[in-house]
């Protein structure tokens, strides 16, 4: 398999797809490296395809009506988002944008719609990946409405340590770094309180913040306080796309 391929080969999607087909989806899929903060795509703009995130991370969210941004999630490494594309949307519901330095794949969706009538059990995990980002959002519209604010910012750390946990020597560290207005966006309240609720969690010594960076010092007790199960952990974390890798012979997004 040519290295050219390593970052459809990365998406478990793709997984099953024999090397030529593999080889044809590339050259018709397109790359674009983007910095921190670039927008992908806005509200109303047509659905074209499916992107895939080579390597970095981006987020999907929405603008509330009085203005504010609601992020409704992050993507990483190896997953593909704007999935209802393949549905016949028409044009984007919400907006997205990078978090930092990012690099895209965008499969155009006659391309990919070829795929799923050739590969069947791909229509599964599109489906899933639907379904659980549905669900996703319906949790969190739970607790917005049925939560205090201290609950919300609890359920919001047992969400990351499920998938940005990493053991620490303290406990459970998460590999995302989120600024406290981003955690506010999340679980719709106010950076002002998201910042007073992780200071008395600090307090009660379930967590450690420096830098951005948090670690759960007890998660089996931080999961207790809301009566949640405790989230699986991760044991390791995937491994970086090699920049060679990322040269591929195909054409930027315009």
């Amino acid at each position: 398999m040519a290295e050219s391929f390593w970052y459809l080969k990365n998406c478990n999607l793709f997984h099953q797809l024999a090397g030529e087909d593999l080889s044809w989806l590339e050259s018709h899929s397109r790359v674009r490296k983007m910095k921190r903060g670039e927008p992908i795509y806005l509200p109303s703009q047509s659905a074209d395809g499916v992107l895939l995130v080579a390597s970095g991370r981006i987020k999907i969210c929405h603008t509330t009506p009085d203005g504010k941004q609601s992020i409704i999630d992050f993507v990483d490494e190896g997953e593909i988002f704007g999935e209802l594309a393949l549905l016949d949307a028409q044009q984007r519901d919400e907006y997205a944008e990078t978090t930092e330095k990012t690099v895209l794949v965008l499969i155009p969706k006659r391309e990919m719609q070829a795929m799923i009538r050739k590969y069947p059990a791909i229509v599964l995990g599109v489906t899933k990946l639907i379904g659980l980002r549905r669900q996703k959002i319906e949790r969190r519209l739970r607790n917005l409405l049925f939560r205090s604010n201290r609950e919300r910012v609890v359920h919001l750390l047992l969400e990351l340590s499920e998938k940005y946990g990493v053991p620490h020597p303290n406990g459970i560290g998460l590999k995302i770094r989120l600024s406290h207005q981003e955690m506010a966006a999340i679980i719709g309240s106010t950076r002002e309180t998201v910042t007073v609720v992780l200071g008395q969690l600090q307090a009660d010594n379930l967590i450690e913040i420096a830098r951005r960076k948090i670690i759960i010092n007890n998660l089996q007790k931080l999961a207790k306080e809301v009566n949640e199960a405790v989230p699986r952990i991760a044991s390791e974390t995937p491994a970086a796309i090699p920049p060679h890798m990322l040269r591929a012979s195909t054409n930027p997004i315009n």
